[in-house]
């Protein structure tokens, strides 16, 4: 082994880069060899300049919990991840089989509800989440579509299954990174491609706009695309100016906009333009405040009039969270069945619901094994990592789960796969999730790949970049 790996140890967990007896698998060889060629010093250096390229780029992220400045630069770790296509092929459909049961999911609820009325998932459950949308009852989409853009967060356990930890249905974030991540890769390491059948992933902002445009509510030769924002305080804002540049579109706020006789205008230094797709990176109760926060200022009043007059696309559409609600997660494999008459593909991480008598005494009685998650929280906040916790707060979070139980649901601890990372000056064994992104217009489409996120703090399970994760390329390899 090169001395960069002369610790590195798998400690029992499955491992993307080594095998049991340490050896490289096949996929990685190549990678392996090349970084054998490289001192310290090499490394670093390389590690430097991409750091200098995220800065000067302004690849950036928010923490609004933090005291000393609430703007970092995103870690990324230059130890690409690399998925055999055959590997990735069997991930793309149970992904593409995945959004369309979902989809039809969201259209069942918001129309005849036959799923509720057959039992096959609860109706208190979906009538009374957060996500579910009254005023969308109803309400047809254009192209029946309701989830443009999906993001689901796979893990690997400690036999290297595949499984689902979650969907982000509502406007999941990260694939700017992801495009970011291999431009620094091709700069750091780029003979490494050439020996590397790596599959392209800088085509996804021209797919997005294509799928955008396909779900127009118009047949018209060009719609007008706009990408609406809270604005340049948002945790995502670099992803947003990043994707409406990199789509040659305009970025607008709420301010921005302005509905008359149920169309929606943007003003322009050429005066008030229509726009027929709104991909919005704002939640539903902030879009118009005469429908609901009456209080919001980051969107547009009227916006929802014009939306359920079919005079504008909104992408994802409005109450898409109610199929991304913890809760409801565990009932995705059942839509399938349901709506496809297929075996699901890929399957979900094992999930006890509190709202459930037997199952919340099992959480309760079990907290020092599970992860225990709220369900209408994202980024890593409002969990508790059991075999992490102390008593004490596995105490508090037992109050909550009495208090509340429809709120909370609960994992066992996956033991999740780890890859190399590039830290204090070696290579160690950090946990990984994977981020594919799927784009829904006439069909499923996903770019091969997604964002790797890594937890670089050591033992954590928590790959989230607001809790101290990062990121690595992720290369499909044509075998």
């Amino acid at each position: 082994m090169p001395h960069l790996f002369e610790h590195y140890a798998t400690d029992g967990f499955f491992d993307e880069m080594f095998d049991a007896r340490r050896q490289p698998r096949p996929h990685y060889e190549r990678l392996f060899e090349r970084l054998d060629e490289l001192t310290r010093a090499d490394f670093e250096e390389r590690v430097q300049l991409a750091d200098i390229a995220f800065l000067y780029q302004g690849i950036t992220f928010t923490v609004y919990s933090a005291q000393e400045g609430i703007e970092r630069i995103f870690p990324f770790d230059l130890i690409p991840r690399i998925i055999p296509q055959s590997e990735w092929r069997v991930l793309e459909r149970g992904l593409q089989q995945r959004v369309t049961a979902l989809n039809l999911f969201l259209h069942d609820i918001y129309h005849d509800q036959r799923i509720l009325r057959e039992g096959v998932v609860p109706a208190d459950l979906v009538l009374g989440a957060q996500g579910f949308c009254d005023l969308m009852v109803g309400v047809d989409p254009p192209g029946g579509v309701y989830i443009h853009i999906t993001g689901t967060d796979l893990v690997r356990d400690g036999e290297g299954n595949y499984l689902v930890l979650e969907d982000n249905l509502r406007s999941p974030s990260g694939v700017s990174y992801v495009l970011e991540n291999r431009a620094a890769m091709k700069r750091a390491f780029p003979r490494l491609f050439e020996r590397y059948g790596v599959l392209p992933v800088e085509q996804y902002p021209q797919l997005l706009l294509e799928t955008l445009r396909s779900v127009a509510p118009y047949s018209i030769e060009t719609p007008t695309v706009a990408l609406l924002t809270p604005g340049i305080y948002n945790s995502a804002y670099f992803e947003h100016s990043f994707l409406a540049r990199q789509m040659g579109i305009e970025i607008v706020e709420g301010r921005d906009l302005v509905a008359h006789d149920n169309r929606v205008f943007m003003r322009t230094t050429h005066g008030l333009q229509g726009i027929d797709v709104l991909y919005r990176r704002v939640d539903d109760a902030f879009l118009d405040p005469l429908a609901f926060r009456a209080d919001s200022e980051l969107g547009c009043a009227g916006l929802f009039n014009a939306y359920r007059a079919g005079n504008i696309t909104i992408a994802n559409a409005i109450g898409t969270g109610v199929a991304d609600d913890k809760a409801i997660y565990p009932y995705v494999p059942d839509m399938i069945r349901y709506y496809l008459g297929e075996e699901p593909i890929l399957r979900n991480v094992p999930t006890y619901q509190a709202v459930n008598p037997v199952e919340r005494d099992y959480i309760l009685a079990n907290l020092d094994k599970l992860v225990v998650k709220s369900v209408n929280e994202a980024g890593g906040y409002g969990m508790l990592v059991g075999p992490h916790a102390t008593v004490a707060e596995r105490a508090a979070f037992a109050d909550k789960v009495r208090a509340q139980p429809r709120n909370f649901i609960a994992q066992p601890t996956v033991a999740l796969s780890r890859h190399p990372a590039f830290v204090e000056g070696r290579f160690e064994g950090r946990h990984v999730d994977l981020r594919p992104y799927a784009l829904y217009g006439r069909e499923v489409r996903l770019i091969p790949g997604g964002l790797t996120r890594v937890a670089l703090r050591r033992g954590s399970l928590v790959v989230n970049s607001s809790q101290g994760g990062g990121s690595k390329d992720t290369w499909v390899i044509d075998e």
